[in-house]
């Protein structure tokens, strides 16, 4: 729908078209922000579980938490896929409320006047509106950050735990790094090998979540954002 076959709509019969196509983009953009809250729930529910199954016996091998992150990731990775998606559905209901809504109950001349054609140009030829990398660091910066310190935080703790590790173990709490390097040995992997792939890792997640800017698009409009 254009600007120019708009105006020959009637008052009554463009409020009915603009209520049930925002309508319309509601549903979709709840629907996909119930599957961005299903992800987190997955992502939630996996850091619980191997939490529990890691550190609930020493028996319990380090690798259980380095497997939890590998999980973590790809539910990061779908999360971001979700996202894009989800951006573009709140993207559409966000232009009413910005050039419609907001216009009626506080007018401005001549604010955006050709959104209805930049609106059909997206129907006609729909197009995300973030990258992969922006919509991964939008996910890892709000939700996923927690849960990897919270994972980096555990896997630390029972490499350096005398009580959470298998009998025998030279580890104590006053042990030295290349004492708790050998505990994270990973099957013929070599613990420092292990714990500097752990440090390099998480160090990209920092520079991903704090030095790279995703504040495109809607984030550019006010402060309540997803």
């Amino acid at each position: 729908m254009s600007d120019a076959f708009a105006l020959k709509l009637t008052s009554s019969e463009l409020a009915t078209t603009m209520s049930h196509f925002h309508r319309a983009e509601i549903a979709r953009m709840a629907g996909w922000r119930d599957r961005l809250d299903r992800t987190s729930n997955w992502a939630i529910t996996v850091v619980a579980a191997m939490l529990s199954v890691s550190l609930s016996t020493p028996s319990a091998h380090h690798g259980v938490l380095l497997f939890a992150m590998l999980l973590i990731t790809l539910l990061l990775w779908i999360e971001a896929r979700r996202y894009r998606f989800f951006d573009v559905y709140r993207a559409r209901v966000r232009q009413f409320e910005r050039y419609y809504f907001a216009q009626i109950f506080s007018p401005q001349p001549d604010y955006a006047s050709n959104w209805l054609a930049i609106v059909g140009e997206g129907l006609r030829s729909p197009r995300f509106l973030i990258s992969q990398r922006a919509a991964l660091v939008r996910r890892l910066r709000r939700t996923y950050i927690f849960m990897y310190t919270i994972l980096m935080l555990a896997w630390v703790l029972k490499i350096t735990t005398p009580s959470l590790q298998r009998e025998g173990s030279p580890i104590g709490f006053g042990a030295s790094f290349l004492d708790a390097a050998r505990v994270a040995q990973l099957g013929p992997v070599p613990g420092i090998y292990v714990v500097c792939m752990v440090g390099l890792f998480y160090v990209g997640l920092l520079a991903a979540a704090f030095l790279i800017s995703s504040d495109e698009g809607e984030l550019s409009h006010g402060t309540v954002h997803v």
